[in-house]
């Protein structure tokens, strides 16, 4: 189901960069949050909720050689601590927003009033946890990274089918990704086959995401999604992850692309005045060949068309042959709108009106194209 809440939302992804520590979590939300401020967008901070006692097990927790379990209880934070860097986010105008892992870290979603729920890629199949998910009615976006066209259009119609907001993500999940790799033809594709749903793009580039935020948009994605860290107390920076800097440098590709595009390609746009006076300034006026009398029919052999167009004068886009001349007119002079039978010459209020206009609008072109017939 679509939602205004999903679009134009920029998620970024704390993940495990705090290390397990709060005042490493809470500089991260802060100096995000200044840089979400200054350039006006919306954006969630999303955290990653692990029960760590239940979801590892209890005989491989000493296993260092298992990279995500180390790396899971090397970031093991308790849910006290969570609970404020929630708070904070809040506190730093961003929407709060987590990724639930296990079941016990879905209900802490709900306890700790978080607001949207992301499903990542590696769960996309995982049913115990998909239900869970649903069963809050939360908001919910889930990443594409690896799956099936059968996981994809599973998990929509599930979600889709209990009205539970859903957006979906493309996303390459390749830590760091190339630019070769990202393949943003992919939001076509999701669009066109979940038209109910708000895609976005999840990305993991490592050389330049401000062009891939840019091709995102124009292509119709409305939430994005990048890793962030701070460059903070000597710990390195993965290649995947953006700074302060950087996501500011993303944000402003997105506000230009956004200028850009313009608004919805949903309906015709409307030209500016200044666009169609430049345009009028190139049209051609009626002129006469030569000497033609009053009563006289014209006919293409009669005219001429050469620009300028002058104030009141017929354009090539209203001349039609069969109009009679209530004036006569002399060679290489223009032919006026009352010079021919039509209600603009007897009508004083509407002439006034054309000549205001100038006669190269498209409204009078009804009525002085019937003129004659």
């Amino acid at each position: 189901m679509r939602s205004s809440i999903f679009e134009e939302l920029f998620v970024l992804e704390l993940a495990n960069n705090h290390w397990g520590k709060l005042e490493r979590g809470l500089k991260i939300i802060t100096d995000f949050g200044k840089v979400v401020r200054f350039n006006g967008v919306r954006a969630a901070m999303k955290l990653q909720f692990r029960n760590v006692p239940t979801f590892i097990h209890k005989d491989y927790r000493h296993r260092s050689d298992i990279r995500y379990i180390k790396k899971t209880l090397d970031t093991e934070m308790s849910w006290d601590r969570y609970a404020e860097m929630v708070k904070a986010i809040r506190q730093n105008g961003m929407v709060t927003m987590a990724t639930p892992f296990d079941e016990v870290s879905v209900d802490k979603c709900v306890e700790l009033g978080v607001q949207i729920i992301k499903l990542a890629s590696s769960d996309i199949k995982d049913w115990f946890l998909i239900e869970k998910i649903a069963a809050t009615g939360k908001p919910v976006i889930a990443s594409t990274g690896g799956s099936s066209l059968r996981d994809m259009d599973d998990l929509v119609t599930f979600f889709n089918r209990r009205n539970i907001p859903f957006a979906l993500n493309h996303c390459v999940s390749i830590y760091p990704s190339q630019d070769s790799e990202v393949e943003l033809n992919q939001i076509d594709f999701l669009k066109n086959r979940y038209p109910d749903n708000v895609i976005g793009y999840s990305t993991h580039e490592c050389t330049d995401w401000r062009n891939s935020v840019v091709v995102a948009y124009a292509k119709g994605a409305l939430t994005f999604e990048r890793h962030v860290d701070i460059d903070h107390e000597g710990v390195s920076v993965s290649p995947y992850c953006s700074l302060p800097h950087q996501v500011d440098e993303w944000f402003k590709a997105f506000l230009k692309a956004k200028e850009m595009c313009g608004a919805p390609g949903t309906a015709k746009r409307n030209p500016p005045e200044k666009e169609i006076s430049y345009l009028d300034g190139l049209v051609r006026g009626v002129y006469a060949k030569r000497n033609l009398p009053a009563g006289h029919i014209l006919s293409e052999g009669d005219v001429y068309l050469a620009i300028p167009l002058l104030k009141g004068q017929i354009s090539c886009r209203e001349f039609m042959r069969g109009e009679v001349l209530l004036n006569p007119v002399k060679a290489d002079a223009p032919i006026e709108i009352g010079d021919i039978d039509s209600p603009y010459a007897t009508n004083t209020s509407l002439r006034k009106l054309i000549e205001e206009r100038g006669m190269s609008r498209e409204a009078p072109k009804p009525v002085v194209a019937h003129v004659g017939r």
